[in-house]
């Protein structure tokens, strides 16, 4: 990532991602991440989470757990939350990594303590993200005959 996150790029990002939460049964915040001790102390949260360090701003999908109409729809709905900013992030020229935290205990347990988050408050992952430093080929993963015609 190069070490740049503009205030405009996160209203589109809001946007995109309230746009699910409209109709959602989960109510969805965000925490926006730019502290560079904390953004270090995230990219330790998980071993896949070392990639982070090196962004300039996080995102952090959170819910509230006591506010849940449907709680088994709750990773559901921040799943489309999250893939909202993802494809608006990709449109705005930006690079963006979905990390995912929940469902897994260790990680959100993690997560929360670093964030110092309220026990009511869910995280659901990390979304670094920052103009591209580099350009990486996408690797093909199409097989066709995993698309089965009725």
């Amino acid at each position: 990532f190069m070490n740049q996150c503009s205030q405009p790029s996160w209203s589109k990002l809001n946007t995109a991602a309230m746009l699910h939460d409209v109709f959602s049964v989960t109510k969805t915040h965000y925490v926006l991440v730019t502290d560079k001790e904390m953004i270090h102390k995230l990219s330790k949260t998980s071993p896949y989470a070392s990639c982070a360090a090196s962004a300039p701003c996080i995102i952090v999908p959170v819910y509230h757990k006591d506010d849940l109409k449907c709680p088994e729809y709750a990773h559901i709905d921040m799943a489309i939350c999250q893939e909202n900013m993802w494809l608006e992030t990709t449109s705005l020229g930006l690079g963006g990594v979905w990390l995912g935290v929940a469902p897994n205990k260790d990680r959100i347990q993690a997560v929360k303590h670093a964030l110092n988050l309220p026990l009511n408050l869910e995280p659901f992952s990390l979304f670094p993200l920052g103009y591209k430093g580099e350009d990486k080929k996408q690797s093909e993963r199409f097989d066709d005959s995993r698309i089965h015609r009725i």
